[in-house]
């Protein structure tokens, strides 16, 4: 697609993403990287690439939302496992085949049940920091940007994703890939000599879940800036799907529903 003046303009702005990417992997210019690769997707968005951008961050956001939802379902082995854990050892039988299994083949219940329950914990956080995100139902502090219009709303997640989030993200995932292998490199295992061995595994999750938290931050970064630059069905699309806003309107809604359900609490009583 060209300009009206005849410039290639989106090889130019595809260009300068990958200039972006270039400069953010191996250099760590975080601060170039990012407004380069800004002033590409605006290129991109303004030449008519926002259906594009819109249709993935469909995709993207639908793939880091099925993960959330599934490893939602970790909060189930990981009551049970806390639960069987605290039972159990006030049940003496139970003890005593606990200790002839450390016995016989080194390998320790207890701590195994408590191994797997931060393993659970740790994979259910991880898994859905992606999912809480495109949901807005992570923290916030929003002392200043709640009383701001819609737009400029939408400026301040576009600059805190391309200067925070996804350089930081990239940065993680990084250091956790690092950190996985190493421990893959050592055979690391539980801190205690008789709890599950094989650290890498979970110590992977870090990976994982920075990356699909990666995936929902530019699924989020592609809607805002369709709803900034695209056209205005393209900004009528991202603003249905962004969860993020809080303008007046919003925050009226949320006051009615708040005093209702507080006033139906206190007629139950």
């Amino acid at each position: 697609m060209k300009s009206n003046t005849g410039t290639p303009v989106i090889p130019i702005g595809l260009m300068l993403v990958c200039i972006a990417l270039i400069f953010i992997a191996p250099h760590g210019w975080v601060l170039f990287a990012p407004i380069a690769a800004c002033f590409g997707f605006v290129i991109l968005i303004r030449m008519g690439a926002g259906d594009m951008f819109l249709s993935l961050s469909d995709k993207m956001a639908g793939f880091s939302m099925g993960l959330g939802r599934l490893f939602s379902f970790m909060i189930l082995p990981l009551i049970f496992l806390i639960m069987f854990d605290v039972i159990t050892r006030k049940i003496d039988f139970i003890k005593d085949a606990s200790a002839d299994i450390t016995i016989e083949y080194g390998y320790s219940v207890s701590f195994i049940l408590q191994d797997l329950q931060w393993h659970a914990h740790g994979m259910l956080l991880l898994m859905t920091f992606g999912f809480a995100y495109l949901l807005n139902a992570h923290v916030r502090v929003d002392i200043f940007r709640e009383n701001a219009g819609r737009r400029g709303q939408a400026w301040v997640e576009l600059c805190g994703l391309f200067i925070c989030a996804v350089p930081f993200l990239m940065i993680m995932i990084y250091f956790s890939w690092n950190l996985t292998y190493a421990s893959w490199m050592q055979g690391e295992g539980s801190e205690s000599q008789v709890g599950l061995g094989w650290r890498y595994i979970i110590k992977s999750f870090l990976v994982w879940g920075f990356a699909v938290a990666l995936i929902a931050a530019l699924a989020t970064l592609f809607r805002v800036a369709c709803f900034l630059f695209g056209t205005m069905d393209q900004q009528a699309e991202a603003e249905d799907k962004l969860q993020f806003f809080t303008d007046a309107d919003e925050m009226s809604k949320l006051i009615l529903e708040e005093n209702a359900r507080t006033e139906s609490a206190q007629g139950g009583h």
